[in-house]
């Protein structure tokens, strides 16, 4: 087992909706994206951290995106589409992916802040390039798949108190 040392060059990869909506519908809370962006690093030497947002047309999202960047985090902003019908859509599973593999030549280990199975590939695919690939999400909305894929699984719920904020600042809605 690779144990955790402060030499190992890290990048952060978080999917905000993802945990925003498991926070949101399990807990009725938001994300403490600090205390996620702290345990994702765990003493190591942190190379980039991302997030993938969404902006909507009322850009009210705007305060937290700021939030974000003042903790150090690059924030990847798509915007929100919205298609006949009513369906609205913004998904950054590839582009999580693509920036992941581009940028893992510099780095010992990918943490996925994620419990979506759709990155079991990814996840094989970082693995079998040498990385060591760590998932950080609420156990109960992650994929059973994905936590065998992972090398190592941090359940978010284990320390709810700390990963959540039950009175938000921000006023903020992301659409799935």
């Amino acid at each position: 087992m690779i144990l955790k040392s402060k030499d190992q060059r890290v990048s952060v990869f978080i999917d905000v909706q993802n945990l925003y909506h498991s926070a949101k519908n399990i807990y009725e809370a938001r994300v403490n994206f600090r205390e996620i962006l702290k345990t994702a690093i765990a003493g190591r030497r942190l190379i980039r951290a991302f997030a993938y947002v969404v902006r909507t047309k009322t850009g009210e999202e705007k305060p937290f995106f700021e939030a974000l960047t003042s903790l150090g985090i690059e924030t990847r902003i798509k915007d929100l589409q919205e298609y006949f019908g009513g369906l609205k859509k913004a998904d950054w599973d590839v582009g999580i992916a693509v920036d992941a593999i581009k940028t893992s030549q510099s780095v010992d280990t990918v943490v996925l802040a994620s419990g979506d199975g759709d990155y079991v590939p990814l996840v094989e695919y970082l693995q079998n390039q040498g990385k060591r690939v760590e998932v950080m999400a609420f156990g109960k909305s992650t994929s059973s798949k994905l936590r065998e894929a992972a090398d190592e699984f941090i359940d978010l719920e284990e320390s709810a108190e700390r990963y959540l904020l039950r009175k938000s600042r921000w006023p903020l809605r992301i659409v799935h």
